[in-house]
C-alpha cells in the first residue's frame, strides 16, 4: 500500500482539476489517478472530492486533508532538495499575491524569473482575500502593511505612501477637501475588502467615509477616481499613471500616514525551501528599482 503515491495522486487532481490533467502530469493515466484516489479514499473512510463531469471539488474533509498533504509532499521535495539542489533550486512554490500589484509588478517579472530558475515551477495565487499560510499550504504571501501575527515573519521588498486623489473634473465641481473631515460631505469611494473598512486613516485622525459607489477591486476604485465619480484613498502606485499626465490631483497630502511596507511573508516555525528564498531575493531586487516605492530617484509627480 503506497499512501505516498495516493496522496501525490490526491494533491495534482487538485491542483490540476481532473484526473486526466493529473495523470497526464504525473505519466500514470487517468485510470490509475482516479483508483489511487479512491483507495486513498477507502483507507480514510471518507470521501474527499466531489466528482462531476465537468470538474472536481474538494469536500470539507477533503480541504484540510489537501493542506496537510501539501505540506507533507513540499517537505520531502524539500529534504530531497537540499541535497540535489546546491545551485538549481526545483519544485512548486505557491506565492498569494494581492491583485492589483500582481498585475503592475509581479506578473511582468514571471518570465525572467521561470527563466532564471528552469526547474522551478511558481503557483501565484493572484486575489485579494486572506490567505491562511498554515491551513492552505501555501509558502509565501505578498502582503501590504505591518504584520500583526506572531505566527509569521516578514521580510521587507518595499515602502510606498498612501494618498488621497481625485480628478480635476470632480474637484472643479465638488471642490477641494482642505481637511480630512471634509470628507464627510465628498462622494468616496470605498473599496470595500480593505481591513478598516470605510474608514480612511490620517495623520492624527480616522474618517469614517461613504459615497455612491463601493467596489472589491483596486483596478475599480482607479477606473472610478479617474472617470470623475469620488475621491479615492489608496497607494500612490495605483493612481501613478493620473498623477503623473495630470489627471488625477493630490489631495490633503499634508495629512499622509507613515510609509506603508509591502512584506513577503511566511509562517514562522517552518523551514524556508530554497525556491521560497531565491524568489524574495529576486522580488527584493525587483521592487528596489520601482521608483513608486522608493527605488530609481523616487516618484515622478513630486
Amino acid at each position: 500500500m503506497d499512501r505516498f503515491l495516493w496522496m501525490t495522486c490526491f494533491a495534482r487532481a487538485v491542483e490540476m482539476g481532473s484526473f486526466s490533467a493529473a495523470g497526464r502530469d504525473l505519466g500514470l493515466g487517468q485510470p490509475n489517478v482516479s483508483r489511487y484516489v479512491a483507495a486513498l479514499e477507502d483507507h480514510l473512510q471518507t470521501r474527499l472530492l466531489h466528482r462531476s463531469t465537468r470538474k472536481l471539488s474538494l469536500t470539507p474533509e477533503g480541504e484540510r486533508y489537501y493542506a496537510d498533504v501539501r505540506r507533507i509532499l513540499d517537505a520531502v521535495d524539500e529534504s530531497e532538495s537540499s541535497f540535489r539542489d546546491n545551485v538549481d533550486p526545483s519544485g512548486l512554490l505557491r506565492v498569494a499575491c494581492p491583485t492589483a500589484l500582481a498585475h503592475a509588478f509581479v506578473m511582468p517579472q514571471v518570465p525572467t524569473f521561470l527563466e532564471r530558475y528552469p526547474r522551478l515551477t511558481l503557483d501565484l495565487q493572484i486575489n485579494d482575500r486572506y490567505v491562511n499560510l498554515v491551513d492552505e499550504g501555501t509558502e509565501l504571501a505578498i502582503r501590504i502593511g505591518h504584520l500583526e501575527d506572531s505566527a509569521l515573519r516578514a521580510r521587507r521588498i518595499g515602502m510606498f505612501e498612501r494618498v488621497c486623489v481625485a480628478s480635476k473634473t470632480y474637484l472643479a465641481k465638488r471642490g477641494v477637501p482642505l481637511v480630512p473631515n471634509d470628507l464627510r460631505g465628498h462622494d468616496c469611494l470605498v473599496y470595500t475588502l480593505l481591513s478598516s473598512g470605510a474608514t480612511w486613516r490620517f495623520r492624527d485622525v480616522d474618517v469614517p467615509v461613504s459615497g455612491r459607489l463601493r467596489v472589491n477591486s483596486p483596478e475599480a476604485v482607479r477606473a472610478s477616481v479617474s472617470a470623475g465619480l469620488g475621491v479615492a484613498h489608496g497607494p500612490a502606485w495605483l493612481f501613478a499613471e493620473g498623477l503623473e499626465d495630470g489627471s488625477l490631483q493630490l489631495v490633503l497630502s499634508e495629512y499622509a500616514v507613515p510609509l506603508v511596507p509591502i512584506q513577503i511573508i511566511y509562517v514562522a516555525n517552518r523551514l524556508l525551501s530554497k525556491r521560497a528564498i531565491v524568489f524574495m531575493d529576486f522580488m527584493t531586487d525587483v521592487f528596489s528599482n520601482i521608483p513608486a516605492f522608493g527605488g530609481a530617484g523616487g516618484v515622478p509627480w513630486r
